[in-house]
């Protein structure tokens, strides 16, 4: 197998941190949000960045290559426009679904799979649908998790091998996903870094979170804690790894703690550090990547495609988990019911974050962040996201004036001159707004 294309240590890019971004100094490469970019228009701290030569990889959110539906054929052509728009050797996702399509439902986050033969088998296929569509190698990251699938038949260690071996697929570790699961899941890291192929390794990630109440949530808003970057010393005893990135996604630090995070994160990397990892000149960029394959890795035995009553299973199994989580269905038998409502409240309140960024406006018309903040969390109660955050803000305006709120007329004509102007459309009148109700009421 060949070596990945040498990385070095990066940071991801966020618009809000873009600046510091380009000051920082030693940094080799960074990792943007492939859903937050556009190949046309390309921010132009992303173009100063590459014309210095620091690399850009694209990390793709929105696939759910572990779901039960073939991967979305727009979705994997816009993935592999912005690689090629950023010139980047590889792009990356997560070994997880997002959504169902029947009932649809978006999950808005990265759910774990279940660690069994069915899901292998569908994951295995979508990848290999994903690499003949994608102009670069693809590299798959695993997830951090609160709970896990009862009668799982494989241990993440197993899991992620097979994968690797039936697809050649490159693998994203991320050790802070590592420490998430070995507190929530009981999982021990070491034993999944002894398990996996390690020369499959295309980079690392390292990323910070806070436990409350027994359970680790990995918010990429706190400081890598030290057992963070202990178990990334624990994968450099075991390999160079080709690239090593920090993410923080809210709540940035002054510029001066994140190059102390950035060094401290070197430091690991670079103790003992063996002889350089020699650059694969194959797969270092599209002109020079077979389309969707890394030459370097030989995907095993293709046992052909996978029945439908095998995706249907799979697809049975993750509507009815989603459905508990973001609709208020039952939880399915096997599963922890206090992880699965932790899971809920978190998906919830994530909703209303996002959509408060997506929408600043929506907390100022609501007169603040909590006034906001419970109107949300009450709407998301009985209206689950179907088709994105923007569309959510929408709805959750239009959800508001079908009810007559807010209570204070002025703010009333605010929200809906700012629905219209999104929605391109009318508000709806009142026998529209009784009949929606009515609806609602009835389902």
């Amino acid at each position: 197998m060949k070596p990945m294309a040498h990385l070095g240590v990066g940071i991801g890019w966020r618009p809000e941190i873009a600046d510091a971004v380009e000051r920082l100094s030693g940094l080799d490469w960074v990792e943007v949000v492939a859903e937050n970019v556009c190949p046309g228009h390309l921010p132009e701290s992303l173009l100063r960045l590459r014309e210095r030569g620091t690399r850009v990889v694209p990390h793709g959110v929105s696939l759910g290559l572990g779901g039960a539906d073939r991967p979305d054929p727009a979705k994997l052509a816009a993935l592999g426009e912005r690689a090629v728009a950023l010139g980047a050797p590889l792009v990356s996702e997560h070994i997880a679904f997002v959504r169902t399509s029947s009932p649809v439902l978006e999950a808005g986050h990265l759910l774990p799979v279940p660690r069994t033969r069915d899901a292998l088998d569908v994951l295995c296929e979508n990848v290999r649908i994903a690499q003949d569509a994608l102009p670069v190698p693809l590299a798959l990251e695993n997830i951090a998790a609160l709970f896990s699938w009862p009668g799982e038949e494989l241990t993440e260690g197993q899991f992620l091998t097979e994968l690797v071996e039936r697809t050649g697929v490159r693998l994203l570790i991320d050790v802070a996903n590592l420490h998430t699961n070995r507190v929530n899941r009981g999982e021990d890291p070491a034993a999944v870094l002894d398990a996996i192929p390690l020369e499959a390794l295309a980079y690392v990630h390292v990323a910070g979170g806070i436990e409350r109440g027994g359970v680790w949530h990995d918010t990429h808003a706190h400081p890598v804690p030290p057992v963070v970057l202990d178990l990334l010393a624990e994968l450099r005893s075991r390999v160079e790894p080709a690239g090593v990135l920090l993410e923080r996604d809210d709540d940035f630090p002054p510029e001066a703690e994140l190059a102390g995070e950035l060094a401290a994160i070197r430091a690991v990397v670079t103790a003992g550090r063996a002889a350089p990892v020699e650059a694969a000149t194959a797969g270092s960029g599209p002109a020079g990547a077979d389309p969707g394959t890394d030459p370097g890795i030989g995907p095993g035995t293709d046992p052909g495609p996978v029945e439908e009553s095998v995706r249907t299973r799979v697809a049975l199994g993750q509507a009815a988990l989603l459905s508990a989580l973001v609709a208020g269905t039952p939880v399915p038998e096997g599963f922890d019911r206090r992880r699965i409502r932790v899971q809920a409240r978190a998906l919830a309140a994530k909703r209303a974050d996002v959509v408060a960024k997506l929408a600043p406006e929506l907390p100022v018309i609501l007169g603040g962040p909590d006034p906001y903040r419970e109107a949300f969390l009450s709407y998301a109660k009985s209206r689950p996201m179907t088709s994105g955050y923007r569309r959510d803000a929408l709805d959750f305006a239009e959800d508001l004036l079908i009810r007559d709120l807010p209570a204070d007329p002025a703010a009333r004509r605010r929200l809906t001159t700012w629905w219209r102007d999104r929605a391109g459309a009318r508000p709806p009148r009142r026998i529209v707004r009784w009949a929606r109700t009515l609806v609602g009421r009835a389902a």
